[in-house]
């Protein structure tokens, strides 16, 4: 839309990852500088959550309690109807209609996640970072996950042509790099570009969605910005909902809309990580 491109399009995402494994397309070398400069290569994302994790000083207890918590939230907005709205029902063989997200838990308690082992050590990589505390486990990591989502996207112009009414407009984006080897920071830097774009303070935001690839993304989040933890993805978030790489953008734009919606918000901020230490950062207006 802002190239002037397209009037109407629609900005969709798919993706299996029960079928297809997580970084199946990476590829073997990044060039020569890259590789300089990393000789001793970047690590995968569950030990950058580790090293997130240590440099923010967020303990196993407060990465369960986080990651409960998004399951409670999750599976309050079930059982209240809030997601009924934006998922589409999946046929099913034996006739009936999938309607709910299947990886939310709502008897998980911070006790039952301290009984789980951590997933990223090894040995080598305990070598290489002695002082890691290797508290990143399945309970407070996004679990692997199949998904869809879309939205309709259209100019203001063709939107009035067409006598739609708009549910919201985007207000401002950005798109940062940042430490290559942490990776999973990137939302703290784009979350201050844009809103510095947009003119906004962090109090001035109704709803921030966080990814929650792992727990200390959104933990790490609000910290450096004295964001309100009751606004942070106040319906849970992918720990509990899951994490269709894909098509994760999207659906937290779909969410962070219809909360809006339901609670007579103004602005939502949403942000996610990405591999290698981008980000990106979006802040919607409900209209």
């Amino acid at each position: 839309m802002l190239a002037g491109a397209y009037d109407v399009a629609i900005a969709c995402g798919v993706e299996s990852m029960s079928r297809v494994p997580l970084g199946s397309a990476r590829p073997a070398s990044r060039g020569r500088r890259f590789d300089a400069r990393y000789s001793a290569g970047l690590v995968n994302q569950g030990v950058a959550a580790e090293l997130v994790a240590q440099r923010w000083k967020l303990d196993r207890d407060v990465l369960d309690a986080y990651s409960a918590e998004s399951h409670r939230r999750a599976a309050a907005a079930i059982s209240s109807g809030a997601f009924d709205p934006e998922i589409v029902p999946v046929p099913l063989t034996d006739g009936q209609m999938h309607t709910t997200d299947e990886t939310v838990r709502a008897s998980t308690t911070p006790d039952s996640l301290a009984d789980l082992r951590p997933s990223f050590h090894t040995d080598e990589m305990a070598a290489r970072f002695p002082d890691l505390g290797w508290v990143i486990t399945p309970g407070n990591s996004s679990p692997l996950t199949d998904g869809a989502s879309a939205v309709l996207i259209m100019s203001e112009e063709r939107a009035n042509r067409l006598g739609l009414r708009p549910r919201a407009r985007f207000h401002a984006f950005a798109v940062v790099g940042d430490d290559a080897l942490l990776m999973l920071t990137g939302p703290i830097p784009a979350t201050r570009k844009v809103l510095a774009n947009a003119g906004l303070g962090i109090d001035d935001i109704d709803i921030y969605e966080v990814n929650e690839a792992f727990a200390p993304v959104p933990l790490a989040w609000a910290h450096e910005l004295g964001a309100d933890p009751a606004k942070l993805n106040p319906w849970g978030g992918a720990i509990s909902l899951g994490h269709a790489l894909g098509s994760s953008g999207t659906r937290l734009l779909t969410t962070m809309l219809n909360h809006l919606e339901a609670t007579g918000g103004r602005y939502g901020l949403q942000t996610m990580c990405e591999a290698g230490g981008m980000a990106n950062a979006t802040v919607i207006e409900r209209l």
